[in-house]
């Protein structure tokens, strides 16, 4: 398990102390995250008339909004993943089906050709045979 990782961040014009298992570049990526939001929302004139307490409910509506997009997102994904995941093995199992089809085919070729080569030489022996 990692140390634990102390580290101070602006978010919101604030400097505050964040603590946690991640490495400091996480936690500074996360505390921009967090400050571009608020960078966004102070664009907005009725975010900006609204109360401070309603500014705050407002940017977590907006994160958590863009937690669910995001996880749904992962999981089309994941669902997409495991369709191609489904579509390589079946394609793996027609390749192997078809190469065993192919080596059998050979076989049968090579049976074929040998058949052929004996017949051909059964034929010169009778021609001979009929020439005497």
């Amino acid at each position: 398990m990692s140390n634990k990782t102390d580290t101070e961040v602006i978010i919101g014009g604030r400097v505050l102390t964040l603590s946690g298992f991640e490495s400091e570049e996480y936690l500074q990526k996360v505390a921009s995250y967090i400050n571009n939001k608020i960078a966004e929302y102070n664009k907005v004139d009725s975010f900006k008339r609204q109360p401070s307490d309603m500014q705050n409910i407002l940017l977590q509506l907006n994160v958590a909004d863009d937690y669910f997009k995001a996880k749904k997102q992962i999981e089309a994904l994941q669902e997409e993943l495991a369709g191609k995941d489904k579509e390589l093995y079946n394609i793996k199992h027609e390749l192997i089906a078809s190469q065993i089809k192919l080596e059998n085919t050979e076989k049968t070729v090579k049976g074929l050709q040998h058949d052929l080569n004996e017949s051909a030489k059964k034929i010169v022996k009778l021609e001979t045979e009929l020439e005497n």
